[in-house]
């Protein structure tokens, strides 16, 4: 028998394209973004004693991924995306039902939206619910994966000093911590693991309303090469 689910809400974010998204909540704490509530969840009452939570789980679609047909079997980035393994054993976009998860901080509670940071939400992600992070049964100190055993290592970001000068603009003029945001996203190395680009090669993403430009002049290196407003 078929279920219907409707959105409580959308976010949103700081990322405008899916390219250097971080492939988990918590990997760039300064990206930022706003869950904006729907009637009849918008109501205040509905946000009682959420004020005294650190950290939520949000339940939303992947709404730029809804596939007709289910995959069984995916490539998941952090494995290379050469290897082939079971859908459930990833948080792979490539859901059967589009359904993904993230544990983000809750920044603050305001009439009909949350602020909230360390998000890995794509702009207009619809959110079909809140739950209360728990510490003391959500933090399994045993528990293991070993697929993805530790955080993935960092690349180094280098910038020009251009394009640094003109981050810092941009911050100023957006209020928001976009070099550090531009700085943690790129050093989870948004790339295709398998690629090994050229130095001529330019890659891009736009974070808030501003396009970021970069480079790898070598292969364990990123260097931040343009911030402009889009």
């Amino acid at each position: 028998m078929p279920y219907r689910v409707s959105p409580i809400g959308f976010v949103r974010s700081c990322f405008k394209e899916k390219f250097a998204i971080p492939r988990q909540p918590h990997l760039a704490p300064a990206a930022r973004g706003v869950l904006e509530l729907v009637a009849p969840f918008d109501q205040a009452v509905a946000l009682e004693g959420l004020e005294q939570v650190s950290h939520v789980w949000l339940l939303f679609l992947f709404h730029e991924a809804l596939e007709a047909q289910p995959r069984l079997r995916v490539r998941p980035p952090r494995l290379g995306g050469n290897r082939m393994v079971g859908v459930f054993a990833t948080r792979s976009t490539h859901r059967p039902n589009g359904i993904g998860q993230s544990v983000v901080r809750l920044e603050g509670v305001e009439p009909g939206r949350l602020r909230l940071s360390g998000i890995d939400l794509l702009d207009g992600t619809p959110v079909l619910d809140i739950k209360p992070y728990v510490p003391y049964a959500d933090a399994i100190a045993e528990a293991r994966n070993e697929l993805a055993a530790e955080a993935p290592g960092a690349i180094a970001v280098q910038w020009t000093e251009n394009a640094l000068a003109q981050a810092r603009q941009q911050a100023g003029r957006l209020s928001e911590p976009l070099v550090e945001l531009i700085e943690q996203c790129l050093a989870q190395d948004p790339r295709p693991a398998y690629q090994v680009p050229p130095p001529e090669r330019r890659y891009g993403t736009r974070l808030w309303d501003v396009d970021v430009r970069w480079h790898y002049p070598a292969p364990d290196r990123i260097r931040v090469l343009e911030v402009v407003k889009a």
